[in-house]
């Protein structure tokens, strides 16, 4: 099977999560996700993490062997300083 793009994973992540920010970078086989979504308040990190694996499904542990994840609700990653979250452009 061909290795999901990091447009994919987002793709993936977008449709099982309702995300008012989705973005991911990766080369096919480490992928890092910035996941912004109003369901998870309240919600700890491992629980916030569980919900994006349900929503990737099957295709998490078939396609996707390492991804890293930021997962934050819109409050808190409106609270977070310009800038701070890595960018490779």
């Amino acid at each position: 099977m061909a290795e999901p793009t990091p447009t994919q994973v987002r793709e993936f992540i977008a449709a099982g999560l309702p995300c008012t920010h989705c973005e991911v970078e990766g080369d096919g086989r480490h992928f890092f996700a910035t996941i912004v979504s109003a369901e998870f308040e309240g919600l700890s990190r491992v629980r916030r993490h569980q919900r994006v694996y349900s929503a990737l499904g099957d295709r998490m542990r078939e396609q996707i062997h390492a991804l890293s994840m930021k997962t934050l609700t819109p409050t808190e990653y409106a609270a977070e300083p310009a800038g701070s979250a890595p960018h490779h452009h």
